[in-house]
C-alpha cells in the first residue's frame, strides 16, 4: 500500500502545530476552556472535570445540576492517570481532529459532493484537491481553538464526519453506528438520520446488482441506528450504577433549556426575558422550527443528500440550543467540498466580513458586559445576532448556489445569465 506523503505531511504539520500550542502556551487551553464562544454547559471541559471528580469519589455527577454530558465520558477520562492527564487529553483531542480530517478527505475523494447517483453538476471538474479540503479543516482557526479548549463537542463532530464518510464509502452499518454515537453524545445529530439514510441508500443501490427499495432501506437503517443508540444507553445505565437519572441531565437540558449560560446562540437571551407561563410554548416553537428544516430540505434536494446534510449542519450551528464555534467549524469543513459552486455565490464578501466582525468583537463585548461592567447583556447578544446573521448568509448563499447549479443543468441556455425573483 503506497503512502500518501502529502497527507502524512499535512497531518504531521497539523498535529505538531496543536502540540506546540499546548506545550508552549500551557495557560492557553484553560483560557479558551472558559470562553463561552467555545464551551457551552453541555460541552465544557471544566464541567467534565467536575463530573469526573464526583464520579471518582462515588458521588453521582448528575446530582448537582452542573454536569450535563454523556456518561461514557466518565470512565473514558477516569482511565487516564492524573499525573499525565493534561498530556494524554491533549493527544486525545489532537487525534480526534486528525480523524475528522481523514473523514473529510474520504468524503472529498468520493466525489459525491459533485456527482451523486441522481445528480451530476455541470461544474464537477472544478474542485479542490482532497488534501486542500483537509488542510482547510485542520488549519481553520475555529478548529484549532476548539481543539485547544477541549470541549466534548469535538467527539460529536468526529462521529458525524465518520458517519458521513462511512456512508459515501458504502458502509451503512458503520454510518448508523457512528450517527447513533453522535446522537447519544449531543442529541441533535439524530435529526441527520433521514438525509443520511438517503445517502446510504443511493450509495449502495446497485452495488451488487440488487435494487433495494427506499422504504426497505429506511427500515433497515433506522433499525440499525436505534439499536445502536439503545446499546449506548444501556451501557450508560450500567456505568451510572443502574440508574436512568442521566437521561434528564443529558438530554433534558437540550429539550428544556434549564441552563441559560450565555453562548453564541439565540435561545439563552430569549428565554431569560421569557415569562414562565409562555416558556413551554416557545420551547416547542423553537424545536419545531429546528426540526422543520429536515423534511423540507430532504424532499426538495432529494438528488443531493450530502448537501442536505451539509445545510442541516449549518442550520444546527445557528439554531440549536447550545451552539458554539465548534459547530461552525464542522459546517465550514464541508464548504470546500462545494468549491465548484463558489462562483455562483453573490454575497461572499459580506458574509465573510460579517463573520470576522462578530469573531473579533464578540470577546470584546463579552468583556465589557461581564468584566468591565460598562455594558449589559444586550452588548453580547447583539454581537451573537451579527454572528448568526453571517452564518445565515453563508447557509443561504450555498443553498442558492446549489439550486442555481441544478437549474442551469435543466436549462443550459440560462447559464451565466442573471435571474431575478418575481
Amino acid at each position: 500500500m503506497a503512502i500518501d506523503r502529502g497527507k502524512v505531511l499535512l497531518f504531521s504539520s497539523a498535529a505538531a502545530l496543536r502540540f506546540l500550542l499546548f506545550s508552549a502556551f500551557p495557560r492557553l487551553p484553560d483560557l479558551l476552556t472558559g470562553r463561552v464562544e467555545i464551551s457551552t454547559p453541555v460541552t465544557s471541559f471544566k464541567r467534565l472535570q467536575e463530573g469526573l471528580f464526583l464520579y471518582t469519589h462515588n458521588v453521582s455527577p448528575y446530582d448537582g445540576g452542573v454536569f450535563y454530558q454523556a456518561p461514557l465520558f466518565l470512565p473514558l477520562f477516569a482511565f487516564i492517570p492524573s499525573i499525565t492527564f493534561s498530556l494524554v487529553t491533549a493527544l486525545l483531542y489532537i487525534l480526534a481532529d486528525l480523524i475528522c480530517a481523514e473523514s473529510v478527505i474520504r468524503i472529498a475523494d468520493s466525489g459525491v459532493a459533485r456527482a451523486s447517483r441522481l445528480f451530476s453538476s455541470p461544474r464537477k471538474d472544478k474542485h479542490w484537491d482532497s488534501r486542500a479540503v483537509g488542510a482547510a479543516f485542520l488549519f481553520n482557526p475555529f478548529t484549532i481553538a476548539t481543539c485547544l479548549a477541549r470541549p466534548t463537542s469535538i467527539f460529536s463532530n468526529c462521529a458525524i464526519l465518520y458517519a458521513i464518510a462511512s456512508a459515501v464509502d458504502r458502509k451503512p452499518s458503520r454510518a448508523m453506528l457512528a450517527l447513533a454515537l453522535a446522537a447519544y453524545l449531543s442529541l441533535y445529530p439524530a435529526l441527520l438520520l433521514p438525509p443520511l439514510i438517503l445517502l446510504c441508500h443511493d450509495q449502495i443501490l446497485g452495488r451488487d446488482g440488487s435494487k433495494p427499495s427506499l422504504p426497505n432501506s429506511a427500515i433497515k437503517f433506522s433499525f440499525s441506528f436505534f439499536g445502536s443508540l439503545a446499546w449506548f444507553l444501556l451501557i450508560s445505565y450500567l456505568v451510572t450504577g443502574q440508574s436512568w437519572e442521566f437521561l434528564q441531565s443529558t438530554y433534558g437540558v437540550h429539550l428544556l433549556l434549564p441552563d441559560l449560560t450565555p453562548n453564541v446562540g439565540l435561545w439563552w437571551y430569549f428565554f431569560i426575558e421569557m415569562f414562565d407561563s409562555f416558556r413551554e410554548f416557545f420551547l416547542g416553537v423553537f424545536w419545531l422550527h429546528l426540526v422543520g428544516y429536515v423534511g423540507g430540505l430532504s424532499f426538495r434536494l432529494r438528488t443531493q443528500p450530502l448537501f442536505v446534510l451539509t445545510t442541516l449542519i449549518g442550520i444546527f450551528a445557528i439554531f440549536q440550543p447550545y451552539p458554539s464555534i465548534a459547530d461552525a467549524s464542522l459546517y465550514f469543513a464541508f464548504l470546500p467540498l462545494y468549491s465548484h459552486i463558489f462562483p455562483l455565490m453573490r454575497y461572499t464578501f459580506f458574509a465573510i466580513a460579517t463573520i470576522l466582525y462578530a469573531t473579533l468583537l464578540g470577546p470584546a463585548f463579552y468583556y465589557l458586559w461581564v468584566y468591565a461592567g460598562s455594558g449589559n447583556a444586550n452588548f453580547f447578544y447583539a454581537i451573537t445576532l451579527v454572528w448568526s446573521l453571517g452564518m445565515s448568509i453563508v447557509v443561504g448563499e450555498c443553498l442558492f448556489a446549489v439550486l442555481r447549479d441544478e437549474w442551469e443543468l435543466e436549462r443550459p441556455e440560462m447559464k451565466g445569465k442573471d435571474v431575478r425573483r418575481i
